[in-house]
């Protein structure tokens, strides 16, 4: 698998870390796989954490086509972060945020855990693995 679900019950964060490559098919399942935690977590933050992949072959076309999506979690108050250090995997999520900024408006793209954590005014968060759905 090339992701991995964790949260940090204490603050209420769902985090996914992708590793590796990450094709079309990967990131569709991941966003569906999120889905589902989310809905059952009910977080305050959720993090995609791209920090660990080497090889991002999404089209844009996929990326579009999931940004228009509804959201699982519809609360608009659900603050949302992706940390995408690679110049590669920055551009594709900041194309993605910018075609969600209906639907996810408090969406923010980052190069570093260190501005995430910056945004939620957080030292380190403790992450825990969660079980597979």
């Amino acid at each position: 698998m090339s992701y991995v679900f964790e949260s940090d019950l204490a603050h209420e964060i769902l985090r996914c870390r992708l590793s590796g490559r990450v094709t079309d098919e990967v990131f569709e399942d991941f966003i569906r796989a999120g889905s589902k935690y989310a809905v059952r977590m009910h977080p305050t933050v959720g993090v995609v954490d791209l920090s660990e992949v080497t090889s991002f072959d999404v089209s844009a076309r996929t990326i579009e086509e999931l940004a228009k999506q509804p959201p699982a979690v519809r609360d608009h108050k659900l603050r949302r972060i992706v940390i995408a250090p690679s110049a590669e995997t920055f551009g594709m999520m900041r194309m993605f945020e910018i075609e969600a900024e209906d639907q996810r408006p408090d969406i923010h793209v980052v190069h570093s855990e260190r501005e995430a954590w910056a945004i939620l005014a957080l030292q380190e968060p403790k992450f825990e693995p969660l079980a597979s759905e």
